[in-house]
């Protein structure tokens, strides 16, 4: 009896995939070991709460690298070298980012890093599929003071303002004096403090966000659409947590208030958040219904068959 060749001829291609493997771990390996300090150094912020969420990042970004995941192929020689192109300019967007103590850049460089040993190793069909993942890696990074800074007024206005149109609308008596709510006749005073403009809410609302989107079998258009409306949830849910906590105060006690918002109020905010991402990607779902998407398991809401 005639025996196929096929298992034979795969014994090459499933070596060489084994091998590439053997490789890109030992230079991550390496990469990780040489930014060390750095790496030390973000681990450290995670103790802040708004960057908490660090220490899920790589976990998650791995689990998207073994959904996203194909097989490795043969790389071009102009691969090999664009990987070590990348590689280069990393280590030399670390020496820029030593000599002038810009940290942040640092961290950028170690994401370049990686993406160069992937280059380097899978070429273009990896990179198609791992590109993603590692640069979801910058989540775990906390954001830049400028950035912070500039997040921080606007966060406390929109807060502070759709909170008393909130209470407005429901029939309490309120006006807005800069960043504090007054309440009622009693005079309730809610200030809209650092912790209460959603920073911490929005940073890693962002990134569950971006991870959904990554893994979800959804057109282009509809993903984008998903991560882009992240900001705006994250926002309402806030305002929703202010607008409860005042309600509580002005009909309950102060007590309660605070036991809610500093307590019950935190663990609710990330799943309605969810939930109301999970009603978007089903509203997206029956509104644009596509014969030819074909089924995957990492669905998030998806739409009904035509």
């Amino acid at each position: 009896m005639l025996k196929s060749s096929k298992p034979a001829a795969s014994e090459p291609l499933v070596a060489q995939q084994q091998v590439s493997v053997a490789v890109l771990a030992l230079l991550v390996i390496a990469i990780v070991f040489a930014y060390g300090n750095t790496l030390t150094r973000v681990m450290a912020t995670w103790e802040d709460p708004r960057y908490s969420h660090g220490y899920l990042i790589p976990f998650i970004a791995a689990i998207m690298l073994w959904v996203r995941r194909e097989p490795f192929r043969e790389t071009s020689p102009a691969w090999r070298w664009g990987g070590v192109a990348v590689i280069g300019g990393a280590l030399l967007m670390r020496v820029v980012a030593s000599y002038l103590a810009i940290v942040y850049l640092d961290m950028l460089s170690f994401v370049a890093c990686l993406a160069g040993a992937v280059m380097m190793v899978g070429g273009a069909k990896t990179m198609r599929w791992a590109a993603a993942p590692i640069a979801f890696l910058i989540f775990m990074f906390p954001l830049p003071q400028v950035v912070t800074r500039w997040l921080h007024v606007p966060l406390q206005k929109i807060a502070t303002i759709c909170s008393t149109y909130c209470f407005q609308t429901i029939g309490l008596s309120a006006f807005r004096e800069g960043n504090r709510i007054i309440l009622g006749d009693e005079n309730v005073r809610l200030e809209v403090v650092d912790a209460c403009i959603g920073l911490r809410m929005l940073t890693i609302f962002i990134a569950l966000a971006v991870a959904i989107a990554l893994v979800i079998h959804r057109p282009v258009w509809q993903r984008l659409l998903l991560v882009a409306s992240a900001v705006p949830i994250a926002v309402l849910v806030n305002v929703v947590r202010i607008t409860v906590t005042g309600i509580l105060h002005a009909k309950a006690s102060g007590v309660i208030a605070d036991w809610v918002f500093h307590d019950w109020a935190g663990y609710f905010m990330m799943p309605l958040a969810l939930a109301l991402l999970y009603l978007e990607a089903q509203i997206l779902g029956h509104l644009f219904v596509e014969d030819d998407t074909p089924h995957h398991p990492a669905s998030f809401g998806a739409p009904a068959r035509g």
